[in-house]
């Protein structure tokens, strides 16, 4: 913890940064370094405000009234919030921090209007967006202004929302500390939202939200804005909504915004020319290629100048059956329409949501209706089956919620807050945006659409076997329900990096016990969600550096390239108390039945690595013999001696890509100034792959991939067609995944026909 500065600028960050700079200071470093168009700024780190809680002796004072809180009790959860942000805010800031805030302010310039952005370590996340939880100050001016609204952001990370979320998601709130970005304010003409890709389909449009002033206006759902659909592959403007535009909200004077009426003469004009559109689009392409995930994306205009002011995951796309839409068998009187912002279909009675006390009155399976939800009606939002709007539209809070949920949902509506009535019953097509007066059934109700369905449903068949990555437990449902065959890697060095102490300080303060059980509790929920499946489980490989910012990181070496030192099956080997802890937890599992647990080291470049490893399993009571135990390929040594570990005993091998790649180029993938360098189609990377293909087929043992490149189809074609025997995938592009194997397997059958 003492080692990570307290402020850090955009060109020193990268995603790896999370734990220091949140979610959002590391995505906004990572545009910066790809050349987006992001606005300067600097971030207050996370270990800067954990040094303040510690030094100011309110740590363990805070979290303890956290412990065990009943966050679906409204009343205790408001109270217990409250208490815990007054303790933040009483508490000072450190004079030598605030000078410190300050002299990086003053680099920016001159006084210069800024917006200070909340950048929590657990938000904007492959799995978990976390919109809307914490606090961001608009128009802020001055030294006393600036460092005051950062203590409101450290304090907003213990609002009743916030606790509320993290609960929801499995999240403990030790292991979520928060970064606060302090960024030049784009005094934005027209701004608003994009996603790269459909957020719900995940087909190649890119879809622009916009409005007149700040992108508050759109992100809040405070005005319904125009919305463009570009076709990346085509690259037209396939479709346009121009919205009656009727408020904006600008900067207020020296402090804050205000939220104002459109003159009369743009509230029906379109906000983007075909230009803007098209070099929006080419920005979002950009972000996606680059995370090689799908973005939201927040972007502001000025003049003739476009900003990048935040990109986030899409947490949303629907895969495989989830991609299913439920039909209408028909259709009765329309009420309202509005804007499909979440699909499915649900019927309730209708409850208006006009403020924060109403939210009480919503139960399950209602229909909410508000002019427009806010992050402390997700409590409400989560009861409800169906939410409707009046504002907003595809990037708005109540349809990136909502969709999240998995809940239907229909905004932009103008006056459902005034044309339905409370008590009315209601069916709410969020696929459309219909409201529909009454009770309409489903097809699927009516029987045989329905088995329809479940044919057009059936999974596709591979003869490779397409599993998927896996993060966190809490990814674990959504892994499952992309039809995986397994899991093909699951890393706990991010279960370790959650509790926020290395496995040293557990092992010091005489809580190995404890570390067990969070690893155990961690691998079980996956394992559950994989019954009969293989699960593949690597042993921890965190970098030094990365255990440096936690609980117990003082006593970590000091390394000039922590990628080459002392992690993966080089640590465990030389740490016996840290591997024992970990062994512990999977004979756990293996005595309870888990036989679908394998174990994989990674970093190995020897066998005699492996073989140590294996008899350290031994000499702790492992049957080795009978359990699947294999290494992962990321050190062009082990490809080259792939024979040798196979004569080790090996059950599989998975290639590491992202290192593999790296260690055989001699380039480092985080490094701007080679980025363009790191090809993992090289001919050098393909060759030694295929060679480990050939090798580990003629010794029967099963040959995989867990890395980036296993998500790629071009790559994942050509694996096939070199006889690859699984595939490991992330969770958004499992199912791709399969159709790519399915097409390859196929085309290798019907050529070998035509011989």
């Amino acid at each position: 913890m003492n080692k990570m500065p307290d402020i850090l600028w955009l060109a020193e960050i990268k995603k790896e940064d999370i734990p220091s700079v949140g979610g959002k200071g590391a995505s906004l470093g990572e545009m910066t370094a790809v050349g987006l168009p992001v606005p300067p700024a600097f971030v207050v780190t996370a270990q800067a405000f954990r040094r303040y809680l510690v030094g100011a002796g309110v740590e363990e004072k805070l979290y303890s009234r956290l412990e065990g809180l009943d966050v679906d009790d409204a009343e205790l959860l408001e109270k217990t919030a409250n208490d815990v942000m007054n303790i933040i805010m009483e508490t000072e800031m450190p004079e030598a921090l605030g000078r410190e805030i300050i002299a990086a302010y003053k680099k920016m310039g001159n006084n210069e209007i800024v917006a200070v952005r909340s950048s929590a370590t657990a938000e904007d996340l492959p799995d978990a967006s976390f919109a809307g939880q914490q606090e961001t100050y608009l128009n802020i001016k001055g030294d006393n202004d600036l460092l005051e609204s950062i203590h409101k952001c450290w304090a907003s990370l213990f609002g009743a929302r916030a606790i509320y979320y993290r609960a929801k998601q499995g999240f403990d709130d030790r292991s979520v500390d928060i970064a606060v970005v302090v960024q030049i304010l784009v005094f934005s003409e027209k701004a608003g939202v994009m996603f790269s890709s459909h957020p719900v389909t995940g087909e190649t449009t890119t879809i622009i939200e916009g409005s007149w002033g700040l992108g508050e206006a759109v992100v809040s759902g405070t005005v319904s804005p125009d919305n463009y659909v570009f076709d990346q592959s085509t690259g037209r403007v396939v479709d346009r909504y121009i919205a009656n535009k009727i408020v904006e909200i600008l900067p207020d004077g020296e402090k804050g915004t205000k939220e104002v009426e459109v003159d009369k003469e743009r509230q029906d004009i379109p906000v983007l020319n075909d230009n803007e559109i098209k070099k929006l689009a080419k920005f979002a392409k950009i972000a996606e290629e680059h995370y090689e995930n799908p973005q939201d994306i927040e972007w502001g205009i000025v003049g003739e100048e476009i900003y990048i002011l935040q990109s986030r995951p899409i947490t949303t796309i629907k895969k495989g059956s989830d991609k299913e839409e439920a039909k209408m068998e028909n259709e009765g009187k329309i009420l309202l329409e509005g804007q499909g912002a979440s699909p499915g279909i649900a019927t309730g009675k209708v409850v208006i949501v006009s403020s924060i006390k109403d939210l009480g009155k919503v139960n399950e399976g209602d229909i909410m209706v508000a002019k427009m939800t806010n992050p402390d009606m997700v409590p409400a939002m989560r009861r409800a089956s169906a939410i409707i709007t009046d504002e907003g539209g595809m990037t708005c809070h109540a349809a990136i919620v909502s969709r999240e949920l998995g809940t239907p949902a229909t905004v932009g509506t103008k006056k459902a807050t005034k044309v339905l009535a409370a008590g009315q019953t209601v069916t709410v097509d969020g696929e459309k945006g219909i409201v529909y007066e009454g009770a309409v059934a489903k097809a699927s109700d009516a029987g045989q659409p329905a088995i329809q369905a479940a044919f057009a449903a059936a999974p596709i068949i591979t003869a490779t076997s397409i599993k998927v990555n896996v993060s966190l437990p809490e990814a674990a449902k959504r892994a499952s329900a992309t039809g995986a065959d397994g899991v093909g890697l699951l890393r706990i060095e991010h279960l370790i990096l959650g509790l926020g102490k290395t496995p040293n300080w557990f092992i010091r303060n005489d809580k190995e016990d404890e570390f067990v059980d969070e690893l155990y509790t961690g691998i079980k929920t996956v394992m559950d969600e994989f019954n009969g499946k293989p699960v593949w489980v690597r042993t921890l490989d965190a970098p030094t550096d990365e255990f440096r910012n936690m609980k117990g990181g003082e006593d970590e070496p000091e390394e000039h390239n922590p990628m080459l030192g002392w992690r993966g099956i080089r640590r465990d080997l030389q740490s016996f108390d840290q591997f024992r802890l970990q062994v512990e937890a999977f004979k756990r599992l293996w005595d309870e039945g888990y036989d679908n647990l394998g174990i994989m080291f990674p970093l190995v470049g020897h066998p005699d690595e492996f073989l140590q490893a294996k008899d350290m399993m031994y000499d702790l009571g492992v049957d080795v013999d009978n359990k699947t135990l294999g290494i992962m390929v990321e050190i062009p040594s082990s490809a080259i001696l792939i024979d040798d570990f196979i004569d080790a005993g090996i059950d599989f091998a998975s290639f590491g890509t992202n290192d593999l790649i790296q260690y055989t180029l001699a380039i480092d993938r985080n490094n701007q100034n080679v980025a363009d360098m790191y090809m993992p189609k090289h001919p050098a990377v393909l060759k030694i792959i295929k060679y480990a293909i050939d090798r580990c087929r003629r010794g029967g043992v099963e040959c995989s991939i867990c890395g980036q490149a296993g998500s790629d189809p071009d790559m994942v074609k050509w694996l096939v067609e070199t006889g690859i025997t699984s595939v490991s995938a992330n969770i958004d592009a499992v199912q791709k995944i399969r159709e790519t194997a399915a097409r390859t397997e196929a085309k290798i059958i019907l050529d070998a026909s035509r011989k």
